[in-house]
C-alpha cells in the first residue's frame, strides 16, 4: 500500500512541484495564461496542490504518532489521487486540453473529500 516514508516523500515532492509550476505560471506562462483566460484556473490548480501536499505531510507525521495506520494510508492515497485528478485536469485545461478532461476535476474533488474523511476517521479512532 503506502508507507509513512512514501507519504512524507510524496508530500514533499508535490509541494516542491507546486512551487515550481506556480513560479513558472506566474512568470514565464503568465502572458499565455492571461491571453487564453486560464490564469485563474492555473492558480487554482497550484493552490489545491499546495493545500493537499501539506495535508500529505501532516498525514505522514500522524502515521508515526497514532495507531490508525490503515485509515491514514487511505487518506494519503485519496489525497494523491485528488492532486492528480483535480490539479492535473486543471493544468491540462489551462493549456488547451479538450473540455472532456474537465470531467476529471470533480472526480479529483471527490478524492480530496474522501481523503479528508479518512484523515478525520483516523484521528477519531486514535488510542
Amino acid at each position: 500500500m503506502i508507507s509513512q516514508r512514501t507519504t512524507l516523500l510524496a508530500g514533499a515532492i508535490l509541494a516542491g512541484l507546486a512551487v515550481i509550476v506556480g513560479a513558472f505560471g506566474a512568470h514565464a506562462l503568465k502572458p499565455q495564461l492571461l491571453a487564453t483566460n486560464h490564469f485563474d484556473t492555473y492558480e487554482l490548480a497550484v493552490r489545491y496542490q499546495f493545500y493537499h501536499s501539506f495535508a500529505l505531510l501532516c498525514i505522514g507525521l500522524l502515521m508515526g504518532q497514532l495507531t490508525s495506520m490503515a485509515k491514514f494510508k487511505l487518506a494519503a492515497i485519496f489525497m494523491i489521487l485528488g492532486i492528480i485528478f483535480f490539479s492535473g485536469s486543471l493544468y491540462a485545461l489551462s493549456f488547451g486540453a479538450g473540455k472532456s478532461i474537465a470531467l476529471a476535476t470533480p472526480i479529483g474533488g471527490v478524492f480530496f473529500i474522501l481523503g479528508w474523511i479518512w484523515l478525520g476517521l483516523g484521528i477519531a479512532k486514535r488510542n
